[in-house]
């Protein structure tokens, strides 16, 4: 394995620890709620407890993305040359489609308030909370790490390109885009709670990486059979493409459809107000002044630049992401 798949492969097992220690606390949390004063609870200590551990997992992940890039640039022998520093706690506290935190974890406590109001046993309906719950806090978390990831590609004009990492299990949507090559400021696709990583590459090396054959090869007749479904796993067992049978079935989610925007950081205090300069305005029935101009998320910024490095690096620090 080559040095900076191996950093590839350290970075994933980093990041799932973060993720699985955050989910479990906050599990812990949950457990402890009565269903039928959940909002309550997460109105209060509770809720605060939660959202203070999850902002703590997304900044342990975020810490470690431009050491990561920096390594692999270097395992690769293309040197550094950073023009600018990643701004870990500018990605805490935002959930990856811009919304605050606070809001997006607010949403299992309306799950199980519902599912109390249709007559589900107070176990069940904390249960369907508590799952949705573990959904978003590992989706946000891998959203997170991704994100800083890619911000710290783009401040690296030696990187120039990433690599899809899938570790089994995986599911089918994601083993079909093993080993694929995109530009570094292009999106990453992901469904909710995918767990694949990135590996960031020069342009002096294309490593090749594992391809979906490969890892379908290392699959058991179960999980094949589990991911594709019976009828597509015997296709590809006969020789049909695995892009083909999975993609006549579900096109893939991605993170990055749409303008993403966001408040978070927005006030006279903030990262991204102090960073944007310009001005402030006061929206009737809200506490606080926030910036005249939207605060775009990473992935727009590299979306919106296209190919130009420059104005991803100028937009970056614009909004408060990079220094």
């Amino acid at each position: 394995m080559a040095a900076s798949a191996t950093l590839a492969a350290t970075r994933y097992e980093v990041v799932q620890g973060i993720t699985q220690s955050v989910v479990g606390a906050v599990q812990a949390l949950w457990r402890d709620v009565p269903p039928d004063r959940i909002f309550a609870a997460l109105q209060g200590e509770t809720g605060r407890q939660i959202l203070n551990a999850v902002i703590a997992g997304q900044l342990s992940a975020a810490q470690g993305a431009q050491a990561f890039v920096t390594g692999a640039m270097l395992a690769q022998g293309a040197g550094v040359a950073a023009e600018a520093t990643l701004n870990a706690g500018s990605l805490a506290g935002i959930a990856m489609d811009g919304r605050l935190l606070a809001t997006l974890l607010y949403v299992p406590a309306v799950t199980t308030a519902q599912a109390l109001s249709v007559g589900l046993p107070a176990d069940v309906a904390l249960a369907r909370g508590m799952a949705q719950m573990g959904t978003l806090v590992a989706t946000t978390i891998a959203d997170t790490a991704r994100t800083a990831t890619q911000v710290a590609m783009a401040a690296e004009p030696k990187c120039v390109a990433y690599v899809r990492v899938v570790k089994l299990p995986a599911c089918s949507r994601c083993i079909v885009l093993a080993g694929r090559q995109y530009s570094y400021s292009e999106g990453f696709k992901r469904h909710p709670k995918c767990d694949c990583g990135m590996e960031p590459m020069s342009d002096q090396e294309w490593r090749e990486s594992a391809s979906p054959e490969d890892i379908f090869r290392q699959m058991t007749p179960e999980e094949r059979r589990k991911r594709f479904g019976a009828a597509g796993a015997d296709a590809i067992e006969n020789g049909a493409d695995i892009g083909q049978v999975v993609n006549a079935r579900r096109g893939m989610a991605t993170a990055t459809t749409g303008k993403k925007v966001t408040t978070e950081g927005t006030t006279r205090r903030g990262i991204g107000g102090k960073a944007l300069d310009a001005g402030f305005e006061k929206t009737p029935g809200k506490r606080y002044t926030r910036s005249r101009e939207a605060r775009l998320m990473p992935e727009q910024i590299l979306k919106q630049a296209d190919d130009n490095r420059e104005l991803q690096i100028a937009l970056l620090k614009k909004h408060g992401f990079i220094t």
